[in-house]
């Protein structure tokens, strides 16, 4: 018996006649396909009239549109604020979601007074460490050479304080076109070519210049090497020459003693250093009211407003031959311009401005020697008393001169006195220097 439908023989079951006629007279009848089934097709619906769509209310402070409707877009398949991931959640577009009631929730407004207590609390915290950083650093640059604890029948100190200030013709790290460039010469050793001591107090700075040629007693001291004990033997000489013969703890002992001031700190630095600061801040300028020239320092100088580099400023403040050899004019251009330094250095432009900061603090830092206790505080302070040496309150004299003696500088005793009680109470200067 065929199994096959009508119509079907066994060639129908080859491949190549599938969906093909017969060779029948007959019509072909519908063949069943028992494996296929098929699906009543479903009734024809209307279309739906679109709908207009309507403005969308406005949304509150918490995200809710109490307006809206459970059907409100979803007849046509359109979900407002949301994805279509079926659960009503937004996908962060359009500023807000659906929550599971179907409400509208707008983005949280960003917490704007958070957002800057911690940007201000990062900015505390980073200029902290940055300013510990520096601190520490510029600390251990240091060189804290003088023991001032070998210093001997050292003066009671008064209010304020006191720090002496010396400018060596040191020449240490600079190599033979340093010195030729500076026309340093190429001396050993080192000898002082300034001193000055500067008070600050509750009065405003004093600074006192100590000319190199000041005739002044050598005191018995004990040697800052040896310890050993050397006695007074009454001898007069160059104030410069102490330094020369031991060192700055003998210059501390030899002012102290011809002054009766109680130094409290030691500030040295060469010419080498003096230079690469001015270099660092870029010049410093100053007003010089008459021209002069001096072969041997290199100062060659117009009058008027000018900015001096490194060079130049050692020149001026090193030069005592254009005017006559008098080392009292020269201390008066070596208190005008640290003044001028000091000034154009300690301000904004400087302090805050890395790039020049780092570099003058380096150049000053890397060839100041001072005194064991001195504290980068302390110098800082000295820093700032000399820049207020020529504004507000600041005073800037001479050691008062009465004479000289074989080439020296004479103190005269009465001043100088007078002069030390009112550093001593802290008092304001009205010592003149002649």
């Amino acid at each position: 018996m065929n199994d096959w439908p009508e119509g079907w023989t066994d060639d129908n079951r080859s491949g190549n006649r599938y969906g093909q006629g017969s060779d029948s007279d007959r019509p072909e009848s519908a063949r069943v396909m028992r494996h296929v089934q098929r699906r009543p097709a479903p009734p024809q619906q209307r279309p739906a009239p679109p709908r207009q769509r309507q403005p969308e209310p406005p949304r509150y402070a918490g995200g809710y549109d109490d307006n809206a409707g459970y059907d409100n877009g979803y007849n046509t398949g359109q979900v407002y604020g949301g994805g279509g991931n079926g659960g009503g959640q937004g996908n962060g577009y359009g500023g807000g979601g659906r929550s599971d009631s179907g409400h509208v929730q707008g983005r949280p407004a960003p917490n704007w007074g958070r957002r800057i207590k911690i940007g201000s609390l990062s900015l505390v915290v980073v200029v902290l460490a940055v300013s510990i950083g520096t601190y520490f650093w510029a600390d251990s640059k240091l060189k804290r050479e003088v023991d001032l604890s070998k210093v001997i029948e050292r003066p009671k100190g008064g209010d304020g304080t006191n720090y002496l200030i010396v400018g060596s013709d040191s020449r240490a790290g600079m190599t033979a076109a340093d010195k030729k460039k500076l026309h340093t010469g190429s001396a050993e050793g080192k000898r002082t070519d300034s001193m000055m001591i500067l008070h600050d107090g509750s009065n405003g700075p004093t600074l006192v210049s100590l000319p190199r040629d000041s005739n002044v007693e050598i005191p018995s001291y004990k040697g800052s090497d040896s310890s050993k004990l050397y006695p007074a033997r009454g001898r007069f000489t160059k104030l410069n020459a102490a330094y020369a013969e031991d060192g700055p703890e003998l210059l501390v002992r030899t002012v102290e003693f011809n002054t009766g001031l109680h130094i409290d700190h030691y500030v040295e630095i060469g010419f080498g250093g003096f230079a690469k600061i001015v270099d660092a801040i870029g010049g410093v300028e100053l007003d010089i009211p008459k021209a002069f020239k001096d072969k041997k320092s290199g100062a060659d100088f117009k009058a008027g407003k000018q900015t001096l580099n490194g060079e130049q400023s050692l020149a001026f403040v090193r030069t005592r031959y254009a005017f006559a050899g008098s080392d009292l004019d020269r201390t008066k251009n070596q208190q005008k311009f640290l003044a001028a330094l000091a000034s154009q250095t300690a301000t904004a432009s400087t302090i805050l401005n890395p790039f020049k900061l780092y570099p003058t603090m380096g150049a000053g830092l890397d060839t100041l020697i001072v005194d064991k206790d001195m504290s980068l505080w302390s110098l800082g302070q000295m820093f700032f008393a000399m820049k207020g040496v020529t504004g507000g309150d600041g005073t800037s004299m001479n050691m008062p001169i009465s004479g000289s003696t074989g080439g020296n500088l004479v103190w005269d005793k009465a001043k100088v006195k007078q002069l030390v009680e009112q550093l001593n109470n802290d008092e304001k200067v009205t010592v003149s220097d002649n």
